[in-house]
């Protein structure tokens, strides 16, 4: 696909990602010259055109704090393409960076740009439906540390007011098991709170560093889907939350204790963690695990950098030979200066054959 043209415009260049419905390229618009990402998903007969519905639905959230910029979408030979604003690393990406573990304060930075993004998305009238690390991706530049929420190919768009349940459709189970919500093991509709039990599961991943369902093993698939089912709803919220601060159990309960049809109170979750912030001492100073432990490899290469050079600039004795030697090679001696002939007698003392001959 490299150096392919869409549209006449947008240059394809290298994969970044995959996923269910296509392949993610980096890109160049020509016309701008920003870097782009571009989605391409092969068209199908059949009309379930994942990628189109994922257009529409970026539009219907365009302008949100951390939904992505749409630049283009349409269709370039059998391939339906979506453009996009490049973004940086996603949270799974940061979260491998920094030994698989972060600290309080960024889990507690992480849960409140979540927060915020998911209530905007159930704002617009969505369920994301496929909440995971590898879904939350970073900005670049000045956005650097601004979480953007990705990836809608599963979301669905629901209507609190149509039947009580919160959700316009219903289809079968979906997402990624590791942090999917109880319902949706259940094929049950889901509602608002299965995306918040969802980011629920991402904090703990974060805090704790695993899940207690992780690496299970079974025969097959639908075994295994089983079997982290059982382990879901049979663990207590306090032990899925043990060691850590209550605030996470305080978050996991009330996530469960909701209903279908129930409006979230994001006030009141927002609140769990920022008051479990405030009380720890941490500063909003936008310093996550990622950006201090960036800051000091720059500071050990630059430490690192210095040396080397220290090693190959001369020292101030070697510059005093070096500097003498220099002296020596191109200062005449007493000696010389005694034997030589000034300029002026060159040009005015004729030569011992001149002499003889005049």
């Amino acid at each position: 696909m490299k150096d392919i043209l869409v549209d006449e415009r947008f240059r394809v260049e290298y994969k970044i990602g995959e996923g269910g419905f296509g392949l993610v390229y980096a890109g160049t618009d020509l016309k701008t010259e920003e870097e782009v990402a571009i989605k391409l998903s092969h068209v199908r007969d059949d009309g379930l055109e994942a990628l189109e519905y994922e257009a529409d639905t970026y539009k219907a959230l365009a302008g949100g704090v951390g939904i992505p910029r749409v630049i283009w979408f349409g269709r370039e030979c059998d391939y339906h393409v979506l453009v996009q604003e490049l973004l940086g690393p996603s949270l799974e990406d940061v979260f491998n960076y920094c030994g698989r573990k972060f600290s309080l304060k960024t889990v507690l930075l992480i849960a409140d740009q979540c927060i915020h993004r998911i209530k905007y998305i159930h704002d617009k009238g969505y369920l994301h439906c496929d909440v995971k690390p590898d879904n939350f991706l970073l900005g670049i530049g000045r956005q650097g540390n601004v979480i953007y929420t990705i990836d809608f190919g599963l979301a669905r768009e629901f209507d609190e007011e149509s039947d009580g349940q919160g959700i316009r459709d219903h289809r079968p189970f979906g997402g990624t098991t590791r942090y999917a919500s109880i319902n949706n093991h259940k094929q049950l509709p889901q509602s608002r709170a299965d995306d918040l039990e969802s980011l629920g599961y991402v904090l703990l991943y974060f805090a704790r560093g695993f899940l207690p369902w992780q690496g299970m093993k079974a025969s097959n698939h639908d075994k295994r889907v089983e079997a982290i089912l059982k382990l879901k709803t049979e663990t207590p919220v306090e032990e899925l939350c043990k060691d850590l601060p209550e605030a996470f159990a305080e978050y996991m309960t009330y996530i469960r204790s909701l209903q279908p049809a129930d409006k979230p109170d994001y006030a009141h979750l927002l609140k769990v963690f920022k008051t479990l912030f405030t009380a720890r001492g941490f500063q909003y100073d936008n310093v996550y695990d990622w950006t201090e432990k960036r800051f000091y490899e720059l500071l050990e290469e630059s430490k690192c950098a210095a040396e080397e050079q220290m090693g190959t600039e001369p020292t101030d004795e070697q510059m005093d030979t070096e500097h003498a030697e220099e002296q020596a090679n191109t200062e005449p001696t007493d000696e010389q200066m005694d034997t030589e002939p000034t300029e002026e007698q060159v040009k005015t003392e004729p030569a011992e054959e001149q002499m003889d001959a005049e």
